[in-house]
Parts: structure tokens; sequence; C-alpha cells
């Protein structure tokens, strides 16, 4: 053992180099590591050396990971390799608490900094300053750390990352649960969240343990909690109807309770051990949301004025990333009732099987441009519909039932060919309707005397359809194409024509099958021509079903329709 000046590795830079940065550590009243890329020590000062009880020998070169051990002295690699992973680029935006294991063997509870260095040559990726902290011995059983009021960089670090996993995660839950990890163990040893639903019932939905280096979540104590009583004057009641926050000890909700809602935070404090708690509302710009609690095990380190302002501001946030998620689902919602209330019902043609799926956008702002259609014209032929509204959210699936019901307005009213149906239309967009642009694919599915089924159709700058035969042979019809609706140019259209084989399926599709960032078009149609081909031996429901599951590219964020037929395979009488 050393507890002399501090120590570099000798491979990790000049002498000059390696003094300075001893002499530097030396200085500081805190143990002092470096790590390299590969997690092995390279430098640490005498501080250190004497917190751990060990010589420079023994530890550098080391894996850091190595020292980590939980409350029981066993190793905790998982726990290092999240500490030490994907170092971020912020000064002290990382900070924990953990156990170090000593030279004579026993164990080191401490609470660390984490400090990333710019690569310039000296092998050094960061620094980590820790120091020795006292475990609390009233709870046996229980992992308890002292608390330290934390730095206004440290503060300004956890609201900084609070923020950012908040804004950039859509899932709610999992923004709630990474936000309760950043508080623990650095500001308590519990972290209880309940939340008010819409329908004003309170829920307890996160009760998160800080133990063995990590966190827990403790299932059995979340669930259904009373309603919010509006007379009691408990901590937790007045929280949840948005009074001010409060610091309480376990005594508070030791005496006979008022309402239901204290009988559960008592069987909190008592499963738990909490002695001392910080509890503050969450509350949106127009309502209160919930209640946050911190709680802590050690009844000699009381939560203090400056945690309970860090918890308000950290509730804070948490209450307008909820709001924000809520205003987005009930959007949502709306969207796809309206999508879902217009597509229609699908005729019935005798031989003939057809169907129709609808995915909508895993984001409400792509929810609703997508469509599709199918209905009998006056001649005994049945008009089939594909589109696709430019634009996204309430105003995409409001044009898209516009131009639904004109297309079939002026379909049905004259018996015209698709491209003459598609012209009229594009006229009549920029006059009598507020859809700017949108794709679409129009055909007539019609049936000779001798039962051969043939297909008419024009196209609006819509992706083709695809046509897949009984034996797995696929090719997209791309005649008949011609330029999107809404773009003002007069250019003429075209109608094609095609013989359907017995026993073919048509497949008519939106871009959301086909399309994803980073990937071409060719690709996306690519995969859809061979997964349909593969699949040409289902029955048409399970085509149907497969495809858009599997054809989808991974990451495509947009709404999706498919409109599938399929016809006789063989002729009346064959």
């Amino acid at each position: 053992m050393s507890d002399g000046p501090g120590t570099y590795s000798d491979s990790a830079g000049p002498s000059d180099r390696r003094r300075f940065l001893t002499e530097a550590l030396d200085r500081v009243n805190a143990g002092v590591y470096a790590v390299d890329e590969e997690e092995r020590l390279v430098a640490v000062n005498a501080t250190a050396l004497r917190l751990l009880a060990r010589s420079a020998d023994e530890v550098l070169g080391r894996d850091v990971r190595s020292l980590h051990r939980d409350a029981r002295g066993r190793k905790t690699v998982e726990e290092a390799d999240d500490a030490f992973r994907g170092r971020p680029s912020g000064p002290f935006s990382r900070a924990g608490e953990s156990w170090f294991e000593r030279g004579d063997g026993t164990l080191l509870p401490v609470s660390w900094s984490a400090l990333p260095c710019e690569p310039d040559g000296s092998r050094i990726a960061e620094l980590v300053f820790f120091q020795a902290v006292e475990q609390d011995g009233e709870s046996p059983g229980r992992t308890s750390f002292p608390r330290r009021t934390l730095s206004e960089t440290e503060r300004l670090a956890l609201l900084a990352d609070t923020t950012a996993h908040l804004i950039n995660n859509v899932d709610v839950e999992k923004s709630l649960l990474r936000v309760v990890e950043l508080m623990l163990p650095r500001l308590a040893d519990w972290a209880v969240i309940d939340l008010i639903t819409e329908g004003d019932e309170v829920f307890r939905s996160l009760v998160v343990q800080a133990d063995r280096g990590g966190t827990t979540v403790r299932e059995d104590l979340q669930g259904p909690m009373p309603p919010v009583p509006e007379t009691s004057g408990m901590p937790l009641s007045k929280a949840l109807r948005g009074a001010a926050s409060t610091l309480v000890d376990r005594e508070v909700y030791a005496g006979p309770p008022d309402t239901g809602i204290a009988v559960e935070q008592r069987r909190l404090f008592e499963a738990t051990g909490i002695n001392t708690a910080a509890i503050a509302p969450v509350r949106g710009p127009r309502e209160v949301l919930g209640a946050v609690t911190l709680g802590r095990t050690g009844s000699r380190h009381p939560f203090a004025r400056d945690d309970l302002a860090l918890l308000e501001d950290i509730a804070r946030r948490i209450g307008l990333a909820l709001e924000n998620a809520r205003h987005h689902q009930r959007q949502r919602q709306v969207a796809e009732t309206m999508q879902r209330y217009l597509l229609p019902q699908l005729p019935r043609l005798s031989g003939v099987e057809m169907t129709a799926r609808y995915l909508p956008a895993p984001d409400v702002s792509h929810v609703g441009g997508d469509w599709y259609d199918a209905f009998p014209l006056p001649s005994g032929d049945t008009a089939l519909v594909i589109g696709d509204v430019v634009g996204h959210d309430l105003d995409a699936a409001a044009g898209m039932a516009q131009l639904r019901n004109m297309l079939r307005a002026y379909t049905w009213a004259r018996e015209q060919s698709p491209r003459r149906t598609l012209e009229r239309m594009d006229q009549a967009l920029e006059h009598i309707s507020d859809v700017h642009m949108a794709t679409l694919v129009l055909a007539h599915l019609t049936v000779d005397e001798a039962g051969r089924w043939e297909l008419l159709w024009s196209s609006a700058g819509h992706p083709p359809p695809l046509l897949v035969h009984h034996d797995g042979i696929t090719h997209y019809l791309e005649e008949g194409s011609g330029v999107l609706l809404g773009t003002g140019m007069a250019r003429p259209r075209a109608d094609a024509r095609i013989a359907l084989p017995p026993g073919s399926t048509l497949v008519f599709y939106t871009d959301g099958l086909i399309e994803a960032r980073g990937q071409s078009l060719d690709t996306g149609l690519g995969r859809m021509r061979q997964h349909a081909a593969s699949l040409a031996h289902r029955s048409l429901n399970s085509f149907a079903d497969q495809l858009l599951e599997r054809a989808r590219p991974n990451g495509n964020d947009d709404d999706a329709a498919l409109l599938a037929i399929r016809v006789p395979a063989d002729p009346p009488g064959g």
C-alpha cells in the first residue's frame, strides 16, 4: 500500500505530462482516477490510493469495473458498464453512488462525478472524482446513502438530463422511469409517481427503489389509489389537489388516517422504510396531473429546502411532458377515429375476394392522409381507389374526406374512363377543395360475358399497383401514369388496361409500405414484390396481414393503407 504521491501509468505519455498531471491531481481534496477508452485505470492520485487502501501497482492497468461492488460485496459488472458507457460531452453530467472494494477486502461507499476528456493523445478518456460516505446503519437490510446537497453544477446537469429525456422520448412511461433513475440515489432512496388519469382517478404508476448500485421497480407497490379527497390536509392529498410542495416525515402518517389515500401512503412508508420525504405536485399548463414523492430511509439525513426546490423544478418538467403527451394522444385518437370512420365497407362481388388494411402512423403528426375505397358503378363495374393526401394530421384526414367524396360523386355521375375523372378532379381541386395536392389510382374492375376479369386504370403520381399471379410471378402496373393532382399543370392523362390472370391478386397500397428514410424507392418496391410473391399461396386475409407486416420498412413513421383483390381461379363454367 502507498500513501505517497499519486501515480500515472508509464505507458500513458511523456514524463513531463505525467509529472504535471500527478501534481495537479494530488492537489484535489478528493479521490481521483483517470481511465482510458478501454476502461483501464491509467492515473490515480494519493487520496484515491489512501481511500482504496491500495498501492499504485495494484490499481494501474486494471479494468475499473473490477473495483465496483454492490452492498453485499458482489461484483456488479452491469452497473459499472452503465456508469462508463456512452460518455456525454457536458461537464459532470453523470454522477452517482456506489461501492469500491478496498485492498483489505472491505467495502467503501462513495459518491462520484465523472468528467469526460477531449482526446489529445494522452489516452485519458475520463476523470472520475469520488468521496467516501458513511452508510446509515439504522435500517438493517436496506441500502441507504447519506445525502449531501448537490452543487449548482450537479443540479443544472440533473435538470438538463431530465429535460432531455422528457423531450426526446415519445414513450412517457420510459421517460418517467429514466428521470427517476437520474434522481436515485443522488437525491433519495425511493421515488414514487402518482398520476391523475383523464377520468380523475389516481394511479400509483411508478415506485422505484435505489438498490445495490442500481434501481428496482417495485410493481407490488404500484396500482390504483383511492380518489383525491377535497378536504384532507395530508401532504399527498394536498399535492394531488395542486397545493404547495412540502417536506414530511413518517410521523405525519403514523396517526389515524383521514382518507383512503392516507392509508395507502402510510402503507408505502411502512413497506419502504421511508423516514423523511419531499412531495411536489405535478402540474400541467391547465390542470394538476399528479405528484412526485422522494423518500429517504436514513432519519439522520432529512431533505432540505434546496432539495424541495430541485424536486419542484423536475416536477414542472414532468408536468409539461405529460400534458404534451396527452395532447398528442387526444389528437391521435381523433385523427384515427376520423380516418377509420371514413374508410368504407367493401362491396361484395360474386366470385371476387376483397380485403383492406389501414395502419396508423406511430406519431400523431403523421396520421391522416392515406385512404382506400371501393364501390359499385351504374354500369355494373366496380371502382377501386387508393390515395394519399399530401400532408399529415387532422388537416390531411379532413382533406382526404373531401377528396374521397368528390371522387365518388364524379365517378358515379358520368360513365367515363378513369383518366377523364382524374382530369375533372384536377380542375375542381383548386376551386372547391381545401386539398392542395394528392396522389391516387382510380381503377375500374370489369368482367366480360365469358367471365374474364379486366382492370382499367389511371394513376395520378401514385406508386403503381402490383399484380401477383397465383404461381408467384409479379409485376408492377406502371402504365397509365401521370402527375399528381393539384400541380396546376394541364397535362393529358392516360388510361391503361390489362386482362387479369385467373386466381391473380391485385395490390393497391400507399407509400407507407415502401418508403423509409435512408432507403431508395426501388429498394422498397423490390422488398414488397419479393414478399408478395412468397405469399401468393396464402388466403387473401393472411396475404394482406403478412404483407403489411413484412413489407413495411423498419423505422417507417407514416401511415399505410392497402387494398387487395383476388379474382376467381377459373371463369364460370371453367
